[in-house]
């Protein structure tokens, strides 16, 4: 099982992330400030370290820096509302190996959290096999689709969309969860987002998309995936 580290000094959040990763298989503990971050990456040396910069004590670029001088290769994603070039910047070049901003998607950050883990020689749960249904193939590891054999050009937000549809196994999905689980729980996005998206994935891959047969709408429910 691997281990992730999760330095983020707001609770709730820190909570979120340390339960969904929990749920996909990961052994994840949270230091709230950026000197107890320090010391639990250098004692426990986790997998993985996700890493806000804004934290009490010493801020996020401090750890980065520390950690790099000692020796410590971790992979480390940044985690941060500082979104600005000049922040992302200073981010990679104090040894950050990927770079999220708030708000974010919860299926992206994982997607994100396992590239970093297979460069590092440790995929979590293996090479998955592709899902499909109909005609389409969707792999997650490659974040690509194909339709009939040929690639389909989805948006990042468009195959987070498609994955949450399917890992629910033909069960409804409302639009407020899955505003929750594709933008991320602090997204300031209207359900008309997802009635967008899910027309886009309709145009992509349905043989007809005014008459779908696997991208469904459930009356005053939401949506579900037909395989």
């Amino acid at each position: 099982m691997k281990r992730v580290l999760i330095v983020e000094d707001d609770p709730d959040l820190a909570f979120g992330l340390r339960t969904t990763l929990e749920i996909e298989g990961y052994a994840a503990a949270v230091a709230e400030d950026g000197l107890e971050g320090l010391r639990r990456a250098r004692e426990e040396r986790p997998d993985l370290v996700i890493l806000d910069l804004m934290l009490p004590g010493m801020d996020g670029y401090r750890v980065l820096r520390s950690l790099r001088a000692d020796g410590i290769r971790v992979p480390v994603l940044i985690l941060t509302a500082r979104g600005e070039e000049a922040d992302k910047v200073l981010g990679f070049r104090s040894g950050a190996d990927d770079y999220v901003t708030k708000p974010f998607g919860l299926l992206e950050l994982l997607a994100r959290v396992e590239a970093l883990l297979r460069r590092a020689g440790g995929d979590p749960v293996g090479e998955k096999a592709p899902d499909r249904f109909g005609g389409v193939e969707v792999n997650r590891d490659a974040r690509t689709v194909t339709r009939h054999g040929e690639p389909v050009a989805l948006a990042p937000r468009e195959f987070d969309l498609l994955v949450a549809l399917y890992d629910r196994a033909g069960g409804v999905a409302s639009r407020h969860d899955l505003l929750r689980e594709v933008w991320g729980h602090r997204a300031a996005v209207l359900t008309r987002t997802v009635d967008i998206h899910v027309a886009e994935l309709r145009r992509k891959l349905e043989d007809n998309p005014a008459e779908p047969r696997h991208i469904l709408t459930v009356w005053k429910k939401g949506y579900r995936l037909q395989r």
